[in-house]
């Protein structure tokens, strides 16, 4: 048989460990100890209490040295998860709570790479489907900085986007955000009430994009005897009624701080109103066009 390699135990206490101890016991303990099974009993515990201190003290030293190891592979480790943060979200990726923006305005050249890279891009008809990807982009946006909503759309759902408006005033009021609007190519219908959400120093167009503002469209037909017929108008008549009054909500928060009044707006809405990009800066629609 081989001869096995020597334990760092045995390095550092050379000789038969049980032979040599109970022996060296029995030279020390006084007479009235010298009964063999105390001897072999103590002999026994300092043997394996001793090897049991070195061991923990060996493992102790090993732990230490692997506890150094990861402490200097952290740092890549980190500025990659950062990196992944910055990734486009998946088209499956569950809605999450959107952490705070820094509110500060950034400077010039970081605002024109921040509308350059917009962080939540929107396109096609305003509808429950575009609110669900309004809110999975809006829950993976990171970094410092304004977060930048991009819209194209020929208009839809004026009440879905009321509600992506009315998330918008939470970030901002509520949570602290800093936001930005860019129009791209179209902004028509519903897309206008989602831009009524930002104030017109947060609204940029891209170059060559149009503002579509029109009234809101209603249909509704009469069938039955003359009771459920009058009850049908009153009832299509309070709705009209109710749905003119948020219409004009809107159309007031799209033109405030601009140099149109609620009145032009009212005015010029039943037939379509366009608006390019450079009129709609010198009308104080949008702080400017990229």
């Amino acid at each position: 048989m081989a001869d096995r390699p020597e334990t760092l135990i045995e390095r550092l206490i050379p000789g038969d460990l049980e032979h040599q101890i109970p022996k060296a016991v029995e030279k020390v303990l006084p007479g009235g100890f010298k009964n063999r099974l105390v001897q072999i009993g103590l002999g026994l515990l300092l043997t394996f209490g001793l090897k049991a201190i070195v061991k923990y003290w060996i493992e102790s030293r090993e732990r230490a040295k692997q506890a150094a190891l990861p402490r200097r592979l952290v740092r890549p480790a980190i500025a990659h998860s950062a990196r992944a943060a910055h990734a486009p979200p998946a088209a499956h990726a569950p809605v999450h709570e959107p952490q705070p923006l820094a509110p500060a305005a950034p400077p010039v050249d970081s605002l024109q790479a921040a509308l350059g890279a917009p962080q939540v891009n929107l396109a096609g008809p305003v509808d429950q489907v575009m609110y669900a990807n309004f809110r999975n982009q809006l829950a993976s946006a990171r970094g410092p900085g304004p977060l930048v909503v991009a819209i194209s759309t020929f208009g839809g759902d004026p009440e879905v986007a009321r509600l992506m408006a009315d998330e918008v005033r939470l970030l901002r009021d509520s949570a602290g955000y800093d936001l930005l609007f860019l129009g791209r190519v179209s902004v028509y219908s519903a897309g206008t009430v989602l831009m009524a959400a930002f104030p017109p120093e947060h609204r940029w167009l891209s170059k060559g994009t149009r503002i579509m503002i029109h009234e809101r469209t209603m249909g509704f037909s009469l069938s039955g005897s003359m009771k459920s017929l009058a009850a049908t108008l009153r009832t299509t008549l309070a709705e009209v009624e109710y749905f003119e009054k948020i219409e004009d909500e809107g159309f007031r928060d799209l033109v405030a701080g601009s140099k149109i009044t609620l009145e032009e707006v009212r005015e010029r809405a039943p037939a379509n109103w366009y608006i390019d990009a450079d009129e709609a800066v010198e009308l104080g629609l949008v702080t400017g066009v990229i």
